[in-house]
């Protein structure tokens, strides 16, 4: 990828630079910081069955078709 593809507006770059000096916007992302928590953790504990159905869900959702299962042969396996 060149650099070409990678650089924003002009007027991208000065929205960014605004944005940096608001004191609410660091406040609200401050807050959103300090109350994230992982949805697949509940009572610190990872819930597989929650991921499962968030997997299940999102797969649904963008309408993927799973392949057939095909086991691996293989003779040689080395890491």
């Amino acid at each position: 990828m060149d650099d070409s593809n990678m650089r924003i507006s002009e007027e991208a770059a000065q929205e960014l630079l605004e944005l940096a000096k608001s004191e609410s916007f660091r406040k609200d992302m401050e807050i959103l910081r300090s109350q994230w928590q992982s949805p697949f953790i509940k009572d610190g504990i990872v819930d597989i069955d929650a991921y499962i159905e968030f997997v299940q869900q999102f797969n649904e959702f963008i309408n993927h078709e799973p392949k057939p299962f095909k086991p691996m042969i293989e003779k040689d396996m080395r890491l």
